[in-house]
């Protein structure tokens, strides 16, 4: 089935309300070798935020197991990436699943193919997991699936097109709700215009878009090129051509202020909500998306962005 939003009315004779609205309740993300330098997620995230645990090609997915159940026992929702292409075999699937209910009280997963060229099991794409039944067995509740607003290098758009509408009709009949989580973009038109493709061709699953945190443009530019960002990157490029801006903290405001907007102005938006990809480091991304969440921002006199008034460092 698929999941309903839940967003609030934005009061769109407040210039701040389809803000704060848009970003309240987003979710974050760590790997597991970003966990281990934190002596406690409560430091930068506040009780019961829903955090996304990663599993990297190549990595043990025993740490990502263990960073789920520390985020639960410090009082935070884990949701574990599972990529198909790194998964061995139904069985360690079905293993994991387990663990993860019995220590982590699994509830919610995303599911991604994975940047691995060839599988290394069972899975080539996450319809098949989504066709073992594993999930519904195991009680997860909601079910993440990925969104490429600018397409993949790794898959092409007509296969995306099909995954989407099978996941469409997927939805339909498992107990979980199911939602895209998309990459990262630095514009707002890309993700836009997606949204309203994918709508028109009939997708009715709701949508957590993907921000980046807050991280230099040199940082932000490896980031976007390692994950074959689109278009989007074009943002990135015009500031690097200064040499002295590659430095510089990049702010995803112009970003979150057009969504915003597009968000309260379009009822049939498909947008629900916003996934913060904490690309240059957790603490400052965190602070800047609860400074939004609290108003703690000035509108720019252009209109075209803000400023938080807080703090950073």
């Amino acid at each position: 089935m698929a999941l309903s939003s839940t967003r609030s009315v934005a009061a769109l004779d407040d210039p701040k309300a389809p803000i704060v609205d848009f970003m309240t309740g987003f979710s974050a993300e760590t790997t597991p070798g970003a966990a281990a330098k934190l002596a406690s997620f409560g430091e930068h995230l506040r009780p019961g935020a829903e955090v996304y645990v990663t599993f990297l090609p190549g990595g043990d997915f025993d740490d990502t197991v263990a960073v789920a159940k520390r985020l639960k026992s410090e009082g935070f929702l884990p949701v574990p990436h599972l990529a198909a292409r790194s998964i061995p075999s139904r069985g360690f699937l079905e293993e994991s699943l387990g663990r993860l209910q019995g220590e982590a009280g699994l509830e919610r997963v995303l599911l991604i193919g994975g940047a691995v060229e060839t599988p290394l099991g069972d899975f080539a794409d996450t319809m098949q997991i989504l066709e073992t039944g594993l999930l519904d067995r195991f009680g997860v509740k909601r079910i993440g699936v990925a969104g490429h607003p600018e397409g993949s290098p790794d898959i092409s758009d007509r296969a995306i097109a099909e995954a989407l509408a099978w996941k469409n009709a997927f939805a339909e009949r498992s107990d979980a709700a199911l939602c895209i989580v998309t990459q990262f973009c630095f514009e707002a038109a890309p993700v836009i215009a997606w949204d309203r493709r994918i709508r028109a061709a009939g997708n009715r699953l709701p949508i957590h878009v993907g921000i980046p945190g807050l991280a230099t443009v040199k940082t932000l530019l490896g980031h976007a090129k390692a994950c074959g960002i689109g278009p989007s990157m074009g943002f990135l490029t015009r500031q690097a051509r200064n040499v002295a801006k590659l430095m510089r903290v990049s702010t995803p405001d112009k970003l979150v202020a057009e969504l915003a907007a597009y968000r309260a102005e379009d009822p049939a938006c498909g947008i629900a909500g916003v996934h913060v990809y904490p690309l240059g480091g957790l603490r400052r991304s965190a602070r800047w998306s609860y400074a939004v969440t609290d108003g703690d921002f000035t509108i720019d006199k252009d209109g075209k962005g803000f400023s938080v008034t807080v703090d950073l460092d």
